[in-house]
This record gives structure tokens, C-alpha cells and sequence, in this order.
């Protein structure tokens, strides 16, 4: 197996991100990286007033819209996209065909092809696929994620048989013919005038160790990609697309590769079915990020985002040339954060850096400092509000040190008295049972003789514990602001037996009182007082 890169980004770390997957991420590290700066971090949900005129037709969940606010201004974000890129430019992102005939007319290079409508028939597709020439790529006009396009379709019939799965069975009517371009898949991130990271995409695939067949080399592979907190959400997946990919090489899942044989089981290198992520800033030309600049300015109003590009290099010249596929004004970059090779690039940092210059040069002196995600969006979820504003980040150094308490310390309340200290210090941290009996205590803030402080706290309430000792060091771990409880399994265990005790308790009072009830329903005294009842209830409304 290979080794997972981890030079990755210091201040996003795993412990700091490890909660949030997918576009959840992108969303994240972006309003982290601003709210870190000292910026006022508000999360919405879509029918807040300002994102009805975005273009959010994903938003599917809260946690992905959100705004941050200067003294001066404001500037709202969906995910990575921020209100700068007009909705125009969104629109024309997602139309593929439209963003492909821009990009001709301003002499940037794109595959050769024709958009055609759910109108026309297969056979007029066939027809015009004849003239182009094969090996051909199909994809949906709208499509995302790599789902519905089918690449080097080389004959005829394997053409119609992709033609009735895209527009049948996957229901795309819409689609693209162009040329297949054979070449590095390259994904890179624009903003403004200048490419902040780029990687190379490759398709899913596996090396043979000589032992383990295919089906058990692609679980180890998802083991090693659940390392990264990108790839963990973007697990191999072995559909009949994969199974039919290696059957056409005189493969299956039996099979054993040979040591240090490379399969590959598809030939769509998105990073979401199973895509290596390799970062290649460093290694791409100045010709081709020009083109990628180039691209995305063709289209007004799309200030940053992805460029999707091909790239072909002449094997006895060494001449490049990239063409461009697409343009993506959402892009994610999880990719780009957490490639499997080669340096992670701060994308969220030249982002805010663009919608916030004043801020560029501020000194980070709190990049070990985040918050709890969910906690944040639990009244979105809850629907309680359409505004969850985040806890302001300590601007300054934040000092922490960790005290080992030891003796009879291991009650809820004693630990909620510690809170509460806390709190009252402008501490941040966290306090977690430890298995010997003893707990371990977070504690963290601007002021070192706060933090210093703290440690007469643990002695304060002798009714819930008894201390005997606290042991002292310095912590220069990721801090989350708040502070947290931590129940260990056991404690969790005895509040849910506890709640579990509660419910059975009212179901068997509201048992209890149904029973009453009936019994005064049947009851003599009960019907033969009913003429009295209904003749009160009468003069009553009167």
C-alpha cells in the first residue's frame, strides 16, 4: 500500500476537521480561515433574506451557507463561492455546452463537439459521432461528480450502448459528444490572476502485492484512504461500471495482480468515486496556469473558482498543451487540501485574502483554534433560528496547559463546577475521564495568569470530589473554543440508564392516570351526574 502524504496544513489539522466530510469541509475551512482572522462568522439556512439571490440549488442541508462581517462590510459564501462570483457566471458554469463555446471564441483550447438536445434521436448522434471520430467522451450538459460521462468510447456500438445508459437509464437527455483527449486530468484553483493549488487526478485503481485479490486490494485501498479527511467520504464503491471496467481488461475481483501491477478500475478520476488526489502546483508551467487564468476571466463576473483542464504532453518534444472542460464556480478542495502526494495549498486562505485584504496581513497567532461545528448549526437543524452567530476567536496567543487530577474526581457535577470556572476565566478546553480514575483538564485563553489560576479551581467543591493531587504541563494541542464535558463510555452509559429510568417512570404515571380516568368514567357518582355536567357547561356558555 501506499503511504498517505501528511504534509498537510498544519492549522487543519485532522483533530480540527475530523467532523465534517464532503462539502461540509468545504464550507468549513473557508469561514474557519475567516474566523480565525477576527471576523464575525454567522451560519444561514437557504430562505435567509440574502441567499435567496444566490444560486444555492444544492443546498440540501444547513452548514453550507454563511456570511463574515468587518467593522466595514459583510460578504456572504455558498461553500467555497463566495458573493462576488455573479449568479450569471454560475449559470454558465453549469451549462456545459455554453461555457465550451465562450472558451473557443476567446481561443482557449477545448475538446472538438456538439451539444444535443433530449429532441434528437440516437441516431442522429451515431451520425455526427461518425463524422468526429472515435474514441469519443458522452457527458450530461448539467451532470456533476463525474455521474453519466463515459469516456474513450471507441466504435459504434459502444456508443449506443452508452448513449441508451446516459440518456435511459440515467435519465440525461441533454448531452455532449466531443473528442476523448488522452492526458493528465488536472484540476486547478483560480483566484483572481494567479493559481493558488492545482492537482492531478487519477482514477481509482490499485497496486498488486502478488497475495490479495482485487475485491481485498480495494478494501485496504479504502482503509488507506480513510486516512484523509477528504477521502474518508469518497470511498471506492464497486459498482457494475467497475465490475464491467476490469472485466473488459480479463478481470474480476478474484483475481490476484501481480506485485506492483497498477489497476486501474475505471477512467473517471473524480476525486468523489475513488480519484487519487497528486498536487502538482509546483510541477505545471507557467503556460498552463496562464491558460487556466484565462479561462476563468473569459467568463464575467467568475472571479475564482476551478478549472477542470486536459493535458497532453508531446512525448519527443515535450510540448504541452491543456484543454479546458470545465469550469466549476463551487469547486471543492478537498483534493487540493489533503492530496495523497506532494503539499497541501491554503486555497481558504487566498480566498479570504481576496474578499478581505485588510486582513492578509494579520499575524496568525491563533491557527490551533476552532469550534465545534454541529454545536453552531444545532439551532439551523432544530429549525429554532435561521441565524447561528459563532463565538468570537480569541484574538492573540492563546495559552493552555493540561492538568492530571488524581483522587475520587470522576462525578458529572464536579466536572459541570469545572465548566463553570471556566467560563468565569474566559478559558477555553475541555475535561475527559481517564480509565486510572483520574480526569485530564483542558484549559486555554489570552490571559497566562488565568490559565495559571485555574488550578485552584479543581479544590473548590469538596462535596463532589475529594482531590489529592494535580499535576501540571503544557498543551500545544488544538483548542476548541467553550468548554466541553467529555463522558466517557461509562458515563454516558449511566446518564442514558438514568433517562431510560425517567421515561419508564412517566409512561408508567401516564398509564397509572388513564386508568383513574376510566375508572371515573364508569363510575356511578360519574354517569349519574352527567345530566348536571351538561346543563352547567350550558348556562356556562350563556
Amino acid at each position: 500500500m501506499e503511504e498517505v502524504n501528511t504534509e498537510w496544513l498544519p492549522h487543519l489539522a485532522d483533530e480540527i476537521i475530523s467532523e465534517t466530510q464532503g462539502t461540509l469541509l468545504d464550507a468549513y475551512v473557508v469561514a474557519l480561515e475567516g474566523w480565525r482572522r477576527g471576523l464575525t462568522l454567522r451560519w444561514h439556512v437557504k430562505d435567509s433574506e440574502k441567499f435567496k439571490e444566490m444560486k444555492t440549488w444544492y443546498v440540501d442541508q444547513p452548514g453550507q451557507l454563511f456570511s463574515l462581517s468587518s467593522n466595514e462590510k459583510t460578504h456572504y459564501f455558498f461553500r467555497t463561492r463566495g458573493d462576488k462570483v455573479i449568479n450569471e457566471a454560475v449559470e454558465l458554469g453549469m451549462d456545459k455546452a455554453k461555457t465550451k463555446q465562450i472558451l473557443k471564441e476567446k481561443g482557449i483550447s477545448v475538446p472538438d463537439g456538439k451539444h444535443f438536445t433530449g429532441n434528437i434521436d440516437n441516431e442522429d448522434i451515431l451520425q455526427y459521432a461518425n463524422t468526429l471520430g472515435y474514441p469519443l467522451v458522452i457527458k450530461p450538459i448539467d451532470g456533476s461528480f463525474g455521474k453519466g460521462v463515459v469516456a474513450n468510447i471507441t466504435s459504434e456500438g459502444e456508443l449506443m450502448h452508452s448513449l441508451d445508459y446516459v440518456r435511459q437509464e440515467l435519465g440525461y437527455q441533454d448531452i455532449i459528444v466531443e473528442q476523448y483527449i488522452p492526458g493528465d486530468d488536472l484540476r486547478l484553483y483560480v483566484v483572481e490572476d494567479k493559481v493558488v493549488g492545482a492537482i492531478k487526478r487519477i482514477p481509482p485503481n490499485i497496486i498488486g502485492d502478488g497475495i490479495n485479490s482485487i475485491e481485498a486490494l480495494i478494501a485496504l485501498k479504502n482503509e488507506e484512504r480513510s486516512l484523509s479527511p477528504r477521502l474518508v467520504s469518497c470511498q471506492i464503491k464497486v459498482d457494475k461500471e467497475i465490475l464491467s471496467y476490469i472485466g473488459r481488461s480479463g478481470y474480476d475481483l478474484n483475481t490476484v495482480p501481480e506485485k506492483g501491477e497498477q489497476v486501474f478500475l475505471s477512467d473517471k478520476a473524480n476525486i468523489s468515486y475513488g480519484g487519487d488526489p497528486i498536487d502538482v502546483l509546483d510541477e505545471l508551467s507557467s503556460g498552463i496556469k496562464d491558460t487556466a487564468v484565462k479561462a476563468l476571466q473569459s467568463i464575467p463576473g467568475l472571479v475564482h473558482g476551478a478549472v477542470d483542464m486536459l493535458l497532453q504532453k508531446d512525448a519527443e518534444t515535450g510540448e504541452e498543451k491543456g484543454y479546458v472542460i470545465e469550469l466549476n464556480p463551487t469547486s471543492q478542495l478537498g483534493g487540493i487540501l489533503y492530496p495523497i502526494h506532494g503539499k497541501a495549498r491554503d486555497v481558504p486562505r487566498a480566498i479570504i485574502d481576496y474578499y478581505f485584504p485588510e486582513t492578509k496581513e494579520k499575524e496568525r497567532l491563533n491557527d490551533d483554534i476552532y469550534f465545534d461545528f454541529y454545536d453552531v448549526l444545532e439551532p439551523l437543524q432544530s429549525r429554532q433560528a435561521h441565524v447561528s452567530t459563532v463565538t468570537p476567536s480569541p484574538q492573540g496567543k492563546i495559552y493552555a496547559k493540561k492538568y492530571t487530577v488524581s483522587g475520587d474526581v470522576q462525578d458529572i457535577g464536579y466536572h459541570r463546577g469545572l465548566r463553570k470556572q471556566a467560563f468565569e476565566r474566559f478559558l477555553h478546553g475541555f475535561v475527559m475521564n481517564k480509565e486510572n480514575g483520574d480526569i485530564d483538564v483542558i484549559v486555554g485563553g489570552l490571559d497566562p495568569e488565568m490559565v495559571d489560576d485555574f488550578k485552584n479551581a479543581f479544590w473548590e467543591d469538596e462535596e463532589r470530589a475529594h482531590v489529592v493531587d494535580v499535576q501540571e504541563t503544557d498543551y500545544d494541542e488544538p483548542l476548541k473554543v467553550g468548554f466541553e464535558v467529555k463522558a466517557d463510555i461509562k458515563t454516558l452509559k449511566e446518564e442514558l440508564d438514568l433517562l431510560n429510568r425517567e421515561i419508564e417512570r412517566t409512561n408508567f404515571e401516564m398509564k397509572k392516570a388513564e386508568v383513574e380516568r376510566r375508572k371515573l368514567y364508569n363510575s356511578l357518582s360519574w354517569k349519574t351526574t352527567k345530566p348536571i355536567r351538561i346543563f352547567g357547561a350550558i348556562f356556562k356558555n350563556k
